[in-house]
């Protein structure tokens, strides 16, 4: 009978320790241990880094907050064009037989530059000349008899045709002339010349180039999404990265059409003249699609952090101790974010040291 009583007993107490655990208990417990890990954390650093004997607390950077306008630039690639880039080429076949500029040479509209061989034309005008002249002399005599009415309207209308006739083979042969010649049709600088002497050339064919360096711009092309916010004057930076020069001016031109290819409308900036530039040279444009219509707050963007709710905030410094401000962000630029709501001008703003600190913690400055 004792036997069964244990046999009993031990089976009660088997079943008793196979109960499952409570999880919900266990979890609090954990949490709790978590508290708790983390409030020695906070005691530790705050006493790792004490700046003195007398003040216990996380060394911290901060910067005071002053209202300014924030800008949202836009980044592209653009290259240095002319408005006057010529390259020129004779209108008619043939032989170089004249060069009258070196590269570097300044010219004006209207310069001979250079010429090919004209003997042919000169010796047909020269030719056509002496007919002229006797044309010439038939009409002025048959002008005169008919101005006397001697002679018949039919001889004198005869007379003034053959003149009409010669001066306008005159002309032909003399425009022919002209097109032996390399003219200039801008002011500017001989940037290349790519013919020589005897060398034949053809209509087309690119022999000198003329540029006029005081008319330079900066164009690039920009996607469509963008076309509603950069305007004729938008403000614009405008950098050379060969050079590392850069200056601030303003969009001239904003085509309206729509590259129907690449998706993309051209912008041009003009520039100053009295710097050197070189046609084709890459420059990067930063143009401005965005400006606040007040000042606001502006942060640098590593501050900023995210909770557990996944709202911003940023630390700022109210005496010694670090306070949690949850902010809204409008605009993020070049590393800054602009700040519509949650700062104000004048807070201190914890700028190094943020990613260390909490909620209330106890803070020292860094000198």
């Amino acid at each position: 009978m004792k036997k069964g009583i244990i046999i009993i007993g031990a089976l009660s107490m088997f079943v008793a320790c196979s109960k499952p655990v409570d999880k919900s208990s266990e979890l609090d417990a954990l949490k709790k241990e978590e508290a708790e890990i983390k409030s020695k954390i906070s005691v530790l650093e705050a006493s790792m880094n004490k700046t003195d004997s007398s003040q216990t607390g996380i060394a911290v950077s901060v910067e005071t907050l002053k209202a300014a306008t924030f800008k949202n630039y836009i980044d592209v690639l653009g290259r240095v064009d002319a408005d006057e880039n010529v390259n020129l080429s004779t209108e008619m076949p043939g032989t170089i037989t004249e060069i009258n500029v070196k590269v570097g040479d300044e010219v004006k509209t209207g310069d001979v530059l250079a010429e090919t061989d004209a003997r042919a034309i000169n010796q047909q005008i020269s030719d056509l000349q002496t007919n002229a002249d006797l044309v010439n002399q038939i009409f002025e005599k048959q002008k005169n008899l008919w101005d006397q009415k001697i002679g018949t309207e039919i001889q004198f209308l005869q007379a003034k045709t053959n003149k009409e006739s010669m001066e306008k083979k005159m002309s032909a042969l003399k425009e022919q002339l002209r097109m032996t010649k390399i003219i200039s049709p801008i002011n500017g600088t001989v940037d290349a010349v790519d013919i020589k002497l005897g060398q034949m050339v053809m209509p087309g064919l690119a022999s000198i180039r003329v540029i006029n360096f005081s008319h330079l711009k900066v164009k690039a092309d920009i996607a469509e999404s963008y076309a509603s916010k950069i305007k004729k004057g938008s403000e614009v930076i405008v950098r050379f990265p060969d050079s590392n020069d850069s200056l601030v001016s303003t969009i001239n031109y904003v085509s309206r059409a729509i590259n129907s290819n690449t998706r993309s409308f051209t912008v041009e900036v003009m520039l100053d003249d009295k710097k050197e530039y070189h046609p084709n040279m890459v420059a990067r444009l930063n143009i401005s699609d965005y400006q606040s219509t007040s000042p606001v707050i502006i942060v640098p963007v590593k501050t900023i952090q995210k909770d557990e709710n996944n709202m911003s905030f940023v630390y700022v410094a109210e005496g010694k101790i670090a306070k949690k401000h949850l902010v809204n962000l409008g605009k993020q630029y070049n590393g800054q974010a602009e700040i519509t709501s949650g700062l104000k001008e004048g807070d201190m703003l914890v700028s190094a040291g943020y990613d260390v600190i909490n909620d209330g913690i106890a803070i020292v400055y860094k000198k």
